[in-house]
């Protein structure tokens, strides 16, 4: 699951944080569909209680793993499903220098998952009313069986989940949009989109997407404010 790393994970998306992403054009009616990132979006993430499992687990000091989660290349061909959670957990033991077991990684893996992002729901319901809601996520299969369970209610308002794992493209990259796009059955331009990682913002607005960056649950509000949704 990707989103804005914290203090203590290596994350490529903070680069694109050094400029304010500017806001798009909204109006009633300029929507045929909603599409949602899920991580700090819909769900709260925090890495560093992935740190912290991991840590007590292999019996070090969470400073120890500090710096040393981030999203590199096996982390990206396993959110494609291109490789098992068995090579994702043998290269991550390695990348993180702990000797813990595949049960252990999974354990800390899911700590990730805190709760729902606070007025998310309500948000989602009445927009639900109005427009059809996806998801897209950038996720792994370990993640997708955890969360689909322990966050049922609030992702059954979506009509479908677009999962980067099942699909074998991830955000930013020109083809998942398009991908999504296309099983939507909507035109780009009439797909309000948001996301909590600039470059995926940046990425769906390339694809003619309508795109909100969202820093706090208050962009999704006044999003949908706009939309007179």
């Amino acid at each position: 699951m990707e989103g804005r790393g914290g203090v203590t994970v290596a994350h490529p998306s903070r680069i694109s944080y050094t400029a304010a992403m500017t806001h798009p054009r909204l109006a009633p009616n300029s929507a045929d569909a909603l599409l949602f990132d899920l991580g700090r979006v819909v769900l709260d993430i925090d890495f560093n209680k992935v740190l912290a499992a991991w840590a007590g687990h292999a019996g070090c000091e969470v400073a120890h793993l500090t710096g040393r989660l981030s999203p590199d290349e096996s982390w990206r061909r396993h959110e494609r499903g291109e490789i098992d959670d068995a090579e994702f957990f043998a290269n991550l033991r390695a990348s993180m220098g702990i000797g813990i077991s595949d049960a252990q990684l999974l354990e800390g893996w899911n700590a990730i998952f805190v709760g729902e992002i606070p007025g998310i729901a309500p948000l989602l319901a009445r927009a639900a009313l109005r427009l059809p809601l996806y998801a897209f996520s950038n996720t792994n299969r370990p993640h997708v069986e955890h969360f689909t369970k322990a966050y049922a209610g609030v992702l059954g308002h979506f009509r479908e989940i677009f999962l980067s794992s099942s699909i074998g493209l991830r955000k930013p990259e020109a083809a998942a949009y398009d991908h999504v796009v296309q099983a939507i059955g909507v035109a780009a331009s009439r797909i309000v989109f948001f996301d909590d990682v600039a470059e995926n913002i940046e990425g769906a607005r390339a694809c003619g997407l309508t795109a909100v960056h969202v820093t706090s649950p208050d962009d999704v509000a006044g999003a949908l404010a706009a939309l007179g949704v």
